[in-house]
Order: structure tokens, then sequence, then C-alpha cells
């Protein structure tokens, strides 16, 4: 009897441990969320403030409260006279707009410039090169970048690289992309048929080559 009741528990042991594992086995972490660029033509970009950018705030006629700022990690700053503003996302000019109706409540008519002299941007404009590029890399975008300079900033393919099976993940209306490029062709070819315009957000993957 006592044999019995051992093996009962025994069993019943294996069988908790099997039930949480296949528990475990079945939960899975959801996916990254997708942060679509503002930029969605190369005719159209405009610099977005992000995290770690330095701003230089300048309110006319109250030196004070003007100074330089560093965005926070949460992409915001805080002035003399307002308190976590929230700057990321944002151009110079429409922070120097919302500013100026902040400090209206506090300064007469206040004219303010902002010009950023640091640059990181938000993660959701910056370009990620992965895979087998030289130096792979989160390059932050330029106006008129293309693939070509892309590729020139994270020094070409290595020599295991499979170039020409390269792609490019893009956000188009809130759904990621994924497009064939050629960059073998393009940078050890000379086809530069192969070169495209780069958007901010951009991902660029590139296999290793199956010898």
């Amino acid at each position: 009897m006592k044999t019995n009741k051992i093996a009962f528990f025994n069993l019943l042991f294996l069988s908790i441990l099997t039930t949480a594992g296949c528990s475990s086995n079945n939960t899975s972490l959801p996916h990254a969320s997708t942060y679509p660029s503002l930029t969605t033509s190369v005719d159209n970009y405009q610099y977005l403030i992000g995290p770690g950018d330095t701003l230089s705030i300048f309110v006319w006629r109250n030196p004070d409260i003007s100074g330089t700022f560093i965005v926070r990690p949460d992409g915001k700053v805080t002035t003399s006279l307002v308190e976590d503003i929230e700057v990321t996302g944002k151009t110079p000019s429409v922070l120097a707009r919302e500013l100026e109706e902040s400090l209206g409540k506090f300064i007469n008519s206040p004219r303010v410039t902002v010009s950023v002299t640091g640059f990181a941007g938000p993660l959701s404009e910056r370009v990620r090169v992965i895979g087998e590029a030289t130096n792979p890399s989160t390059i932050n975008y330029t106006q008129h970048m293309t693939l070509l300079d892309l590729m020139i900033s994270v020094g070409g393919l290595t020599s295991f690289a499979a170039g020409d099976s390269a792609k490019l993940v893009r956000t188009i209306d809130g759904q990621q992309k994924t497009f064939a490029i050629k960059i073998d062709s393009l940078i050890r070819d000379g086809d530069i048929a192969q070169n495209i315009d780069i958007l901010p957000g951009d991902i660029i993957i590139i296999p290793e080559a199956w010898f």
C-alpha cells in the first residue's frame, strides 16, 4: 500500500512538471512595438528632436531662462519656468511655438528660438544595418540618404556577406514590409541601378553567404 502511494505521488509530481513545461513552452514574448517614422517621402524630411539631443533654447530679452538643455531618455527637458516639456518627435520650430505658449503664462509676449547643437534623434528616425556589414550599426538619417551612402557609412560588406540576398524592412501604413535589395551588385559590380532612397526607420539585413 505504501509503495502504491509513493508511486502515485511520483506520477502526480511528474504530471505537474510536464504541465508546467508545456505551459512555459507555449508562452512567448510580444513582438517589438512598431513606431513608424513621420517621414514617408524623401521630399518632406524634417529633423525631429530625440533623446540625447542638445538643445539651445533662447528666450529674447530673458537670458536667465535661456540656456542649453539635453533631452532626457524619456524625451523631455526641464527649463527654469516650465517643467517636463515633451520634446521628442517635434521640429525645433514647433517646440519654439509651444514654449512661447507655455511661457506666456509668466512672460509678456515671449519670443523663443530653438536650435539643435547635438544630434541623436528619435529611434524611429534612425537607420539600422545588421548582419554582414563591416561595421553594423545604427545611423542617424541624413536628408536624401541612399543605400550607397548608408553602405559607405558602415564600411561596406564583409567577405562573408551575401549582399544580393539582403533585405530592407520598412514600415508602411503601420505595417512592416520586406523588400529584396542587391548590395553586392551595387558596391562590387557598380550597378548603380540598384541604388535606392533610404527613409528614416529603415532596417537593412545582410545575411551570410553559404559556401
